[in-house]
């Protein structure tokens, strides 16, 4: 914000749509080459990653079982297909600019089945699938209002120079993605204790979880099906080899909703390529670029400079000194339960700290079925396992007493929610049950309810 007090950011120039390319790009590392025969086909994607392939090829167990698994949900493959177009193009450029193995490109089939927007039983996030730290490693920003793990180009960078860094300590792919998914530490100690013991100190003979054990035959198995999915009886969903999107810079902020009404793209759509954004507005200071369909960008230029409304529903407040919530959202046309729950305020909380980026509606009207509808997150859902329940929240309940409902912590409680800070009744949450003794019955879970509001006092009016 240009000034201390200012309270909203508008977008009054056109945006500028520049091409992918013009995005900054890392160094690259060029020890590997490839060999791409030119008289092979290049109409679609898939073989164009099939011309690149360069790992060496594993025949094991292993890999026939994740091959059956595949082969017998073509469903899934369908769609974990479906959403893989949207960013395997550019991925596939970017693997092949830095002369890494094509295979390398599929990785977010495992890590993540394409699904930018959920979250796993670890916190990891995004197609790539970080954990908090190492995104913030590798410059992910991660906020309330944004998480850069789910920005598909920085996400996509991070990875690939981490998957880089990882090939330049240990000299071996297979030992690079056995540390992306265990950790460099792990890997380390694993080959520093079979050198100790004169066992040979590579990836098929280290000791290592079963993820670990597993992560490179399900590489292979995916690189075989891709290779010739007849022969498995699945088709893939074709990818044509072009640019799917187009990254368009920007300068101030704008409503998510109005953007992809601009470009003529569904919200799911539009969210899907800019899934790194928390909250129903895009604000500039956490991404200069959103970015759109290939054959939207003249739809979206045009309509933007035809537009006479503003581009903003939604403000960028920064807080006074001695601001009061219960003033601040009188202020805004908001109930202090709703100013608490959009800007993430603990129910306790009386105060915002001097300086404090909040968000608040222009129009207080109708926001909380507006934020609310935003903020459901319907890909966290199905990235999450089977064993997730929806639970809705009633009054009077926290996340630490849920979390001991569950018995789950309350960091895994906010990781498979979006962080979640604070809680509101009618509220939706997700929650894995992890194993048999953390599994609540209907019947249970509505007695401990009861259980709830009777001692709400003493169970329940706890800081979270």
């Amino acid at each position: 914000m240009s000034t201390a007090h200012a309270e909203e950011k508008v977008l009054n120039s056109p945006l500028d749509a520049v091409p992918v390319d013009s995005v900054p790009q890392p160094s690259t590392d060029s020890n590997l080459t490839l060999t791409v025969d030119p008289n092979l086909p290049q109409n679609d994607l898939w073989q164009r990653i099939r011309n690149g392939y360069a790992l060496r090829k594993l025949n094991s167990p292993l890999v026939a079982n994740h091959e059956q698994w595949y082969a017998k949900r073509p469903d899934y493959m369908q769609r974990m297909t479906e959403r893989g177009q949207r960013y395997l193009h550019f991925i596939v450029e970017e693997v092949e600019r830095r002369g890494m193995p094509s295979e390398i490109a599929l990785l977010p089939m495992i890590e993540s089945a394409f699904n930018p927007g959920g979250y796993s039983t670890s916190s990891a996030s995004g197609i790539w699938q970080f954990i908090p730290s190492t995104g913030k490693h590798f410059g992910m920003q991660q906020n309330w209002w944004y998480d850069g793990r789910r920005n598909i180009i920085s996400a996509t960078l991070g990875a690939l120079d981490y998957l880089q860094k990882l090939h330049g300590i240990f000299g071996d792919w297979e030992l690079a993605l056995a540390a992306y998914n265990w950790g460099e530490g792990a890997v380390q100690r694993a080959l520093t204790h079979n050198r100790k013991l004169g066992l040979p100190a590579n990836y098929a003979n280290l000791k290592m979880p079963s993820e670990t054990r597993n992560y490179v035959p399900k590489l292979q198995a995916i690189k075989n099906i891709i290779s010739d999915p007849a022969s498995f009886g699945l088709a893939l969903h074709p990818v044509p080899d072009q640019p799917y999107f187009v990254a368009v810079s920007t300068s101030k902020n704008i409503d998510m909703e109005l953007a992809a009404g601009l470009a003529d793209v569904t919200l799911d759509e539009f969210r899907a390529l800019n899934p790194a954004h928390n909250r129903p507005v895009i604000l500039q200071e956490n991404s200069e670029v959103l970015l759109l369909p290939v054959d939207k960008v003249d739809t979206f230029r045009a309509n933007l400079a035809n537009n006479s409304l503003p581009l903003v529903s939604w403000q960028a407040y920064k807080s006074r000194k001695g601001e009061q919530i219960n003033g601040l959202a009188t202020r805004f046309g908001l109930s202090p339960e709703t100013f608490r729950s959009i800007n993430g305020l603990s129910t306790k909380q009386l105060k915002v700290n001097t300086g404090q980026m909040l968000l608040v509606p222009l129009n207080g009207q109708s926001a909380e079925n507006e934020f609310g509808a935003f903020n459901t997150h319907p890909a966290l859902a199905s990235q999450l396992p089977e064993n997730t329940i929806r639970y809705t929240v009633r009054k009077g309940d926290t996340l630490s007493a849920i979390s001991r409902l569950y018995k789950v912590s309350v960091e895994k409680l906010q990781g498979w929610n979006n962080n979640v800070k604070t809680l509101n009744p009618g509220q939706h949450i997700f929650i894995v049950q992890l194993d048999k003794s953390s599994q609540v019955s209907k019947a249970d879970r509505n007695r401990r309810k009861l259980g709830m509001a009777s001692s709400r006092k003493k169970k329940l009016m706890h800081k979270t």
